[in-house]
């Protein structure tokens, strides 16, 4: 691991303000990506700024009636917070879903956003990889992509996001809180990860020394009928292979409304618009469920070994929508 500089910041003016100092600095939370990707030479900062103390780990009732999270709270919290199990499950159990007890101990909310691809290519210095090198090529696309994206990958990149959590606030419509070099703004989620066009190393759309500092969930009654499913490899920790998360709305056997996101799937957490539109006004049967996810997986374009998630995805999500229903 290269030598690098600690310090800890107070507040978020003073983390953007020693980020944006120095060059080759990044934000340390809880570690427990960043330091993995230190050790394996991904990652290289010469200076890490601590922002545990500078933001609030505080999750309390927001002033519209939703959620107001703090970048700074513990996914363990945030899993066991009873107003989070009661009117936001799906989130509750996202959080459960994406890793050990003693991760979740460790990772911040702020963090679990910024988490960088698990691909084993980025994550292999002496392998090309668009991502940490511009340039080099994506030798996943011929190589190993069985859990890579299906949907909005590039000729550039084929990763996937990881993060469980990501998946959940995507379908509820999460706004994310950042400070920055010119000032506080909010946004939006989908929107706060892009997808890799031409340049899969930017995984957001936060510029250098933003700082996330909450995030925001809205009023959605509904979304206390809401479930997240994740498919993975072992019954231990491990990456989505495929997850869905969705929030139900019924009245006399029809969909008022609904949100739906996908998550392994794609190089940001999938918000499934088409499947939400096709769902609204229609009977909730398994019918109606299966039309929504062809139709919003009509726009796949899997690799060769990867082609299983189309069905994959398409089932799970069936699944869990005629759950919710019944």
């Amino acid at each position: 691991m290269k030598p690098f500089d600690y310090q800890r910041a107070a507040d978020p003016r003073s983390a953007v303000a020693a980020l944006s100092r120095q060059s080759e600095a990044m934000y340390l939370g809880g570690g427990t990506n960043l330091v993995d990707l230190m050790r394996l030479g991904v990652a290289t900062p010469a200076v890490l700024v601590d922002v545990t103390r500078a933001t609030s780990d505080a999750i309390e009732e927001s002033s519209g009636g939703g959620l107001l999270i703090g970048a700074a709270a513990r996914n363990s919290d945030l899993a066991a917070h009873p107003v989070v199990r009661r009117r936001y499950p799906m989130l509750a159990q996202a959080v459960l879903a994406g890793a050990s007890g003693q991760i979740r101990n460790m990772a911040t909310v702020g963090g679990n956003l910024l988490q960088r691809t698990r691909c084993s290519y980025f994550q292999d210095i002496a392998k090309p990889c668009n991502k940490h090198r511009p340039g080099s090529g994506c030798p996943a696309r011929e190589g190993d992509h069985r859990n890579l994206a299906i949907i909005g990958h590039s000729s550039s990149c084929v990763a996937t996001h990881p993060s469980d959590m990501a998946v959940a606030l995507a379908a509820l419509g999460a706004s994310v809180h950042v400070e920055g070099v010119e000032g506080t703004r909010t946004v939006p989620m989908p929107g706060l990860h892009r997808l890799p066009g031409d340049e899969p190393e930017r995984d957001t759309v936060l510029e250098p020394g933003d700082l996330i500092t909450a995030v925001e969930l809205p009023a959605l009654p509904f979304a206390a009928r809401s479930r997240y499913r994740k498919v993975r490899d072992r019954a231990s920790f491990a990456f989505a292979v495929v997850s869905v998360a969705v929030a139900l709305d019924l009245a006399d056997g029809v969909v008022r409304d609904c949100r739906i996101a996908l998550g392994g799937v794609a190089h940001v957490p999938w918000r499934a618009t088409l499947a939400e539109s096709a769902l609204r006004g229609a009977p909730a049967t398994a019918e109606e469920f299966t039309r929504a996810a062809d139709l919003e997986l009509a726009g796949a374009r899997p690799l060769p070994d990867n082609a299983f998630k189309v069905p994959l995805a398409r089932n799970v999500l069936v699944r869990v929508l005629g759950e919710l229903a019944s």
